[in-house]
């Protein structure tokens, strides 16, 4: 479980046989078996060094996520598995991406502020509501407005600085993992749907009517 409160950028030194990333910061407690999340994408550390840690990825994550886009050099945003101990400063993140989006545009409000917007895929729109949590490449972000087929965040500058949302380019994909109570809500409320026996002409008739 993660929060979508990026703690380093890591940069990509190889994609095969296993993906190789250069970083520090999430490996001062990190060990083979532990969880971290590249991009929003959690993944089982292999083996790490004092400099980098290496992780499979199965073809099927490369396909359904932005991670087989990914080149050496590139910058992903990387995040430890929560403490039980430590504050949930932004939303409950499984890493388990729902899909992808793609990059819309990153606007300056002023003061170092943005406006992005990401392209939602028509099955995940129903996930998406106004002040609803979702995380883009594994960052925590609050949703502004929907509009057009697309979600839009305010992005602080912090955020600004310390991920790499800064690099995307329009067109490029973005990962989207959507708040898993809205996806709970979803089936509970789909089996109480299924529960409810349909009203017909047949059970009219046996009521009296």
């Amino acid at each position: 479980m993660f929060t979508g409160l990026i703690e380093e950028l890591g940069v990509v030194e190889r994609l095969a046989p296993r993906l190789r990333i250069r970083c520090r910061r999430v490996l001062e407690d990190a060990s083979a078996g532990a969880s971290i999340a590249v991009n929003g994408v959690c993944l089982t550390i292999e083996s790490s060094d004092a400099g980098a840690f290496s992780a499979d990825v199965s073809p099927e994550t490369m396909r359904r996520s932005n991670l087989g886009d990914l080149r050496p050099g590139d910058l992903v945003n990387l995040e430890r598995a929560l403490s039980p101990a430590g504050r949930l400063g932004g939303h409950l993140v499984q890493g388990h991406i729902d899909g992808t989006g793609e990059f819309v545009s990153l606007e300056a409000l002023g003061d170092d502020n943005w406006w992005l917007r990401v392209r939602t895929p028509p099955e995940l729109e129903r996930y998406m509501v106004v002040k609803g949590s979702v995380a883009i490449d594994g960052v925590s972000l609050t949703v502004a407005e929907i509009d057009n087929n697309a979600v839009s965040a305010a992005v602080i500058p912090v955020t600004y600085r310390d991920t790499a949302l800064r690099l995307r380019r329009p067109g490029e994909r973005v990962n989207l993992e959507c708040d898993i109570l809205a996806k709970y809500v979803e089936k509970l409320l789909s089996g109480r749907a299924q529960a409810t026996p349909k009203l017909t002409l047949d059970k009219l008739r046996d009521l009296g009517y």
